[in-house]
């Protein structure tokens, strides 16, 4: 093994230990801080210097992404005028391994002035910061990984796991679900495959290819080939309910077996209780129907109107596929 895969591992041994040890100091400080974020009433206010400020910047993003607004404020620039973005019903939660930083004294004195909640997430739980906090999060760690144990590795680390540690268990503990998570994520694939449902891509009206009973299998053909989802039809009943369905898989078998196969109609060659998914379902719910049962379309029914069980679209898998579900 050389040296350089050697130095590799160490880093992720010395980062891994460090986060472990971290479950020892999940207790009832933990759940205070996870209760008090929970409750707030404004906004959380998260401020770190350094490497700790970067991770401060990632820990708002993630906790406004998950159902807890959270902005950042650069400790420096706080008694600037940046502390005017403080409200007295914040909860302020701040991020410095050594507890020390000399520019944490505006907002540390604001905050004690104003009666606002103060959190600290640090390395040293004697620190000034810590003395401060009505709460304080240990993230203390036996070593870095950095060779000459001066570049912040393990301790960075474990700060980023204890915050996302918190913001998982606040989303938790407000019952965040992944619908909401999609409505903050509203771009790219994730937003598509959160937030479209089966209604936004399906086919309606005339595109959707339905027949009676009795419909001679001549007709059945024709509406299958010139619909816009092509080789399949839905056969109703006098009610209009779906009782039954037709595929070109069929078709292709029934040529195999008979000498004239468009006599009789389209009861004779249906399949009954054909696969079908709700309109409100997720389009992702929908392909993932599809690729269970090893399908191509769905039709969809509206289960909460007053005809439960009539077809009202079809859903084709190149749909989906188009609305970027996958």
């Amino acid at each position: 093994m050389s040296k350089i895969v050697q130095q590799a591992l160490r880093v992720l041994e010395v980062e891994a230990q460090a986060i472990l040890l971290l479950r020892e100091r999940i207790g009832p400080e933990f759940e205070n801080v996870v209760n008090l974020v929970r409750n707030c009433q404004g906004k959380i206010i998260v401020t770190g210097m350094g490497k700790s400020g970067q991770i401060a910047r990632k820990l708002a993003s993630t906790f406004s992404s998950t159902g807890t607004p959270a902005v950042f404020v650069h400790p420096a620039e706080s008694s600037h005028g940046d502390l005017g973005i403080v409200d007295p019903k914040d909860v302020v939660l701040a991020l410095s391994y050594g507890g020390e930083s000399p520019e944490f004294a505006g907002i540390l004195k604001f905050v004690a002035r104003k009666g606002i909640s103060l959190v600290a997430i640090t390395g040293n739980v004697n620190s000034s910061l810590a003395k401060a906090a009505q709460y304080t999060l240990n993230v203390n760690v036996p070593e870095e990984a950095c060779p000459l144990g001066l570049a912040p590795t393990a301790s960075s680390t474990a700060t980023l796991a204890m915050g996302d540690a918190l913001a998982m268990a606040v989303m938790n503990e407000k019952g965040f679900s992944s619908e909401d998570f999609a409505e903050f994520h509203p771009g790219g694939s994730l937003g598509y495959r959160l937030l479209t449902r089966v209604k936004d891509v399906m086919h309606t009206g005339d595109a959707l290819p339905t027949v009676g009973l009795d419909t001679p299998i001549r007709e059945v053909f024709s509406i299958m080939t010139h619909k816009d989802v092509r080789g399949a039809a839905g056969i109703v009943d006098q009610n209009g309910d779906l009782v039954g369905l037709i595929t070109d898989g069929q078709i292709r078998r029934r040529l195999e077996k008979t000498n004239d196969p468009l006599t009789g109609s389209a009861k004779d060659l249906m399949t009954t209780s054909p696969r079908t998914i709700d309109v409100q379902e997720l389009a992702e719910k929908a392909l993932f129907v599809m690729e269970q049962f090893q399908i191509n379309m769905l039709f969809v029914l509206d289960k909460e109107s007053a005809h439960p069980k009539r077809p009202v679209g079809i859903l084709h898998v190149q749909d989906l596929l188009r609305a970027r579900v996958r």
